[in-house]
């Protein structure tokens, strides 16, 4: 509830606004639905989303220009998709998104198991200051995970601002997006969906109002 009382002042770094810039001159010149996929590390999901939503321009964002190096593996925008690859930090990246007015068709954070200690509540998203912009990027949000704790915390945390979240156990047999959820796959873990439909307009969130 402080995060979302009390604007985020951290200054942007300008390497984030150049690469937010090349990717907001993308969007103004876009009509159709816009997709997001939040910490996209080697991007084989930003790949996976262009193909199954060919109407949708999806952007991944990471900030390791390691992990974006090896996206050749999983390249497939010859295929006629349409997608960009971002390096940048989330933490700037989504709220230039909600000073430009961005909003998202669909959401995606998949990567699935942040900062699992219990003191590092502050360092995972929804107890993050940044936390009110991914709400006010609206749009539907879905997050995968191995860890079901982490899945239900953020449900709490949107309960907050009246929006429910439905968490589902995916299948064993499912469609991996990411190297992660592969590898749990392999490995007999458990992995979990949480989708929630944010709300349409997330100007009304005290701490985006008062910058």
């Amino acid at each position: 509830m402080r995060h979302l009382r009390s604007p985020f002042k951290k200054p942007i770094q300008e390497h984030n606004r150049e690469a937010f810039e090349q990717a907001a001159k993308l969007v103004a010149e876009w009509q159709g639905p816009i997709i997001l996929d939040s910490c996209c590390g080697v991007g084989e999901s930003t790949a996976w989303l262009a193909e199954h939503h060919p109407d949708a321009l999806v952007i991944g964002v990471d900030k390791s220009a390691h992990r974006l190096q090896r996206h050749a593996n999983h390249h497939t925008a010859a295929q006629g998709q349409r997608y960009i690859l971002v390096r940048a930090d989330l933490m700037d990246f989504w709220r230039l998104a909600v000073e430009h007015n961005w909003q998202l068709s669909k959401h995606y954070i998949l990567y699935p198991n942040p900062w699992p200690k219990a003191a590092h509540l502050s360092r995972r998203w929804h107890g993050s200051p940044v936390w009110p912009y991914v709400l006010g990027l609206g749009g539907e949000l879905v997050m995968r995970s191995n860890w079901v704790t982490y899945l239900t915390e953020v449900a709490s945390s949107l309960a907050l601002v009246n929006c429910s979240a439905k968490i589902e156990p995916l299948l064993a047999k499912h469609e991996a997006m990411t190297p992660f959820e592969r590898k749990y796959q392999r490995s007999g873990q458990q992995l979990w969906q949480l989708s929630a439909d944010l709300p349409e307009d997330g100007r009304y969130f005290s701490a985006i109002e008062a910058e």
